[in-house]
């Protein structure tokens, strides 16, 4: 075979080896000097890590320690605060509660006898007393009723005169028979026969006395309703409603019958108000109150709480109340809406502190005290806030000084001057 000739100076292609001493030497260098380079970028990225690490770690305790430098150069500082003494209330708890006037006493009239309205003499606003008629209605028929029973009277009296003489005769006749009877001049027979006739007799007056006191007592009853055709007021007051006019027709049936007036005593008004269940047991009859009303500014009307419910609604926790307010002067009506203002006498002193004393934060409301001469926190227990101030219920004694408006770098435990 032919073989094929390589041109002269040409070498054999060297075989891969992965041996270093096949490696060329300029590429060993290279190699070398890149080791070097990632050793010392390795050594400098821990130092600077390291450096950083400590620059952190010197800023942490440096901030530390000038926080607590500043905390105690705050403690040490002893700045000028204002301060109030704690006192405990007791007077009366002043409770404001919307509350509805009503007439002392009211009430509907209704037509007790059937008939037209003849005469009508009041109308409403009209200032009326006890008895002044306000109308008459005409009743005819019940007229003639009453004509006819007063007749029947008389037709009973002479029933029961004649059953007395009736009565008086069969006595006269049994009494002859018994003495003919017992003398053999009359028959037994006859004489139980006069004495039944007696008996008869008695017994039919009777029967007529009973039936003149009825009818006597039909007269009263018709003198009753026709007494009725006069409409009278009940008591003093004034009409604040008219259902009829002169000629209506009205009717005195206990389901239908027909209501003519309301009237209403206003000289004295019933004020009801609804006391939630917080001042309930402050609540008795007999205390003070006043109302006031929006459309009356400047005036205030005395009352006291006449009676009370005794018992809270369940659905309310309410009770009601009524307060009696003097209206002779009828500055007030029946309807209009006011504001009750009760004094309740409080179960237990609370301590009053002006808003400007309360903190407020994360744990709560408290205020800032002054203890042996340090600032110290009291966790505050309110009873009610009005905006302006709080009622403390619990966390604050009578006597304990109350930092007004603290400053907001004021620590527990500094020191301060008042």
């Amino acid at each position: 075979m032919n073989q094929i000739s390589r041109p002269q100076g040409e070498a054999r292609p060297a075989e891969t080896r992965s041996t270093p001493e096949h490696i060329p030497a300029h590429e060993q260098v290279q190699t070398a000097r890149r080791t070097r380079t990632a050793r010392r970028l390795g050594v400098g990225a821990v130092l600077v890590l390291a450096a950083m690490v400590g620059v952190g770690t010197w800023t942490h305790v440096a901030r530390s320690q000038a926080a607590a430098d500043a905390l105690r150069i705050r403690q040490d500082a002893v700045p000028l605060v204002r301060t109030m003494t704690a006192a405990a209330n007791d007077r009366p708890l002043v409770v404001d509660l919307p509350g509805t006037m009503q007439a002392f006493d009211a009430a509907t009239l209704y037509a007790r006898a059937t008939g037209y309205i003849a005469q009508r003499l009041v109308d409403i606003g009209s200032k009326v007393h006890k008895g002044d008629v306000l109308a008459v209605i005409a009743a005819p028929d019940l007229d003639q009723q009453l004509l006819q029973a007063r007749a029947q009277v008389l037709q009973m009296q002479a029933a029961v005169q004649q059953a007395l003489a009736n009565a008086s005769l069969a006595h006269v006749t049994n009494k002859r028979t018994q003495t003919l009877v017992v003398e053999g001049w009359d028959s037994r027979q006859q004489g139980d026969q006069d004495r039944t006739t007696l008996s008869t007799q008695s017994a039919g007056v009777q029967v007529a006395r009973a039936n003149l006191a009825a009818q006597i007592a039909q007269v009263n009853r018709l003198v009753e309703l026709t007494g009725f055709e006069r409409v009278t007021a009940p008591f003093d007051g004034v009409i604040t409603a008219r259902q009829i006019d002169v000629g209506n027709l009205v009717t005195a049936d206990a389901t239908t019958g027909t209501s003519l007036f309301s009237i209403a005593h206003t000289d004295v008004l019933r004020v009801q108000v609804y006391v939630p269940q917080e001042y309930f047991f402050g609540l008795h009859d007999g205390q003070d109150a006043t109302v006031t009303v929006p459309q009356l500014p400047g005036r205030v009307f005395h009352g006291r709480v006449s009676r009370n419910a005794a018992a809270l609604a369940t659905t309310t926790r309410t009770v009601l109340a009524e307060v009696d307010v003097d209206n002779r002067d009828g500055a007030l009506s029946a309807g209009l809406y006011g504001i009750v203002h009760l004094q309740v006498p409080r179960q237990e002193p609370v301590v009053t502190v002006p808003s400007q004393a309360v903190i407020f934060d994360k744990d709560g409301l408290s205020v800032a005290v002054i203890q042996d001469g340090r600032v110290a926190l009291r966790h505050l227990d309110i009873a009610e806030d009005d905006g302006a101030q709080v009622q403390v219920r619990a966390g604050l004694k009578s006597g304990e000084q109350i930092i007004l408006n603290p400053p907001a770098d004021l620590v527990v435990g500094q020191k301060v001057r008042t």
